[in-house]
């Protein structure tokens, strides 16, 4: 008997994931807890593996499509397995002598009547959004998929094999010969998995907030020091690194204490300040950045944080976050400092009204009086929503930040 492959619910608020590739086709044989197909939701990427083993005899899901957690994304059987259309019951595919009573047989025969006269369309939820677009009449389409549903090849296929009436008028044309466009190399890759999701919430989050960047410089010459003190002080594990991120997550948390109006979220019309502090913390990976949590992050120590941090860079570089780790934040830092960047300008992560930008460390020469000394300074880039954040009191909160990195003492106490 088929087993199905089932979307599966990766978070509490998951209510459907996207089929970003198939990894086997149709007609393939399958091994019990092999991939099959790798699908997505908001930021994370997953692969399915196969329940059983068997071949992969039907795919209900393209490439692209929607699926509602629950509901089968293909059916693993014996060769030669054929599976029901989903969503129909048994009894009307192929109806019993005993269960076809009066009511069954008008059911039956009005659904005949009805199919014969206006015959019901397979199509998937990509062929069907790529038909609107590309202006094609899905009942002209003949479907390869499997019982005939349509899928986004056969709307391309179709598009670009219609032709246009010409109108009842007859125009004598000069055919001239069209010129050919160079040969330009390249790669066409379609937008998909989280770099789609990452796009989209970039480009709603300029167009739905009042971003406004706010810069300084830290003088971290003593928290260098510091560092260097405390991992000679401090057992150095695998787990616990205290690394210069670490002070300054800890340097951000504390100065949110201080400063509440920044640890809000702006929703609808509504702004909400927490007294907890639930960090996010930017990590980029390959195929796009993610963003764990650290929940109730004012109530750990240092090296409880840098803990953390370290165990979520793990897990995300493993692909192992789940949806519960990656939501609830209320600010998030993010760092381009092993780039060699020094300003940039980071991206709100709505509904947060702000984001720490934290650059690359660079010796600079600085004036103490009448003397010039080489400090290590720190490039910090504050990004916040200016609906819910005036210029001051955000100015206020970076400064804040800067005098906890100065005065590093301030964050083991």
């Amino acid at each position: 008997m088929a087993v199905e492959i089932i979307m599966p619910k990766m978070g509490m608020g998951m209510e459907e994931g996207t089929v970003v590739e198939w990894l086997k086709q149709k007609g393939d044989s399958v091994k019990k807890g092999e991939s099959v197909v790798s699908i997505s939701s908001d930021k994370i990427e997953k692969e399915l593996e196969a329940p059983e083993e068997g071949v992969l005899i039907e795919i209900e899901a393209d490439v692209d499509d929607i699926v509602p957690i629950g509901k089968p994304l293909g059916y693993i059987g014996s060769p030669g397995e054929s599976i029901n259309e989903p969503g129909e019951p048994t009894s009307l595919i192929q109806p019993t002598q005993e269960d076809s009573d009066v009511p069954t047989v008008e059911i039956n025969q009005a659904t005949a009547i009805a199919s014969e006269e206006e015959p019901r369309l397979r199509v998937s939820p990509a062929a069907r959004r790529l038909s609107k677009i590309m202006k094609v009449n899905l009942s002209t389409v003949t479907g390869s998929g499997p019982l005939g549903r349509i899928t986004k090849a056969d709307v391309e296929h179709a598009a670009n094999t219609q032709k246009v009436e010409p109108e009842n008028k007859t125009i004598e044309i000069e055919e001239k010969p069209s010129a050919t466009p160079p040969s330009i190399g390249g790669t066409t890759k379609r937008v998909t998995g989280m770099r789609k999701v990452i796009s989209e919430r970039m480009f709603q989050s300029l167009q739905q907030t009042a971003q406004l960047t706010l810069q300084t410089t830290a003088d971290v010459t003593e928290l260098l020091a510091f560092q260097k003190k405390a991992r000679e002080a401090y057992q150095i594990n695998d787990e616990v690194r205290l690394t210069i991120t670490d002070f300054i997550a800890k340097a951000a948390i504390n100065a949110l204490l201080d400063h509440k109006e920044m640890n809000s979220l702006y929703q609808g019309d509504s702004i909400t300040t927490f007294d907890s502090v639930h960090l996010g913390v930017a990590i980029a990976l390959p195929e796009g950045l993610v963003v764990p949590v650290i929940q109730d992050a004012d109530r750990k120590s240092l090296s409880a944080i840098s803990r953390e941090i370290r165990k979520a860079s793990k897990l995300a570089r493993a692909s192992e976050m789940n949806q519960l780790q990656l939501n609830g934040s209320t600010f998030t830092i993010t760092s381009l400092g092993t780039y060699g960047i020094g300003f940039f300008t980071p991206v709100l992560n709505p509904p947060e009204v702000g984001i720490l930008g934290v650059g690359t460390i660079s010796e600079q020469p600085v004036y103490f009086g009448d003397e010039l000394k080489k400090r290590s300074m720190l490039p910090l880039s504050l990004t916040f929503d200016h609906r819910a954040i005036d210029g001051a009191p955000a100015a206020s909160f970076l400064a804040a930040i800067k005098a906890n990195l100065e005065k590093p003492f301030k964050l083991v106490l």
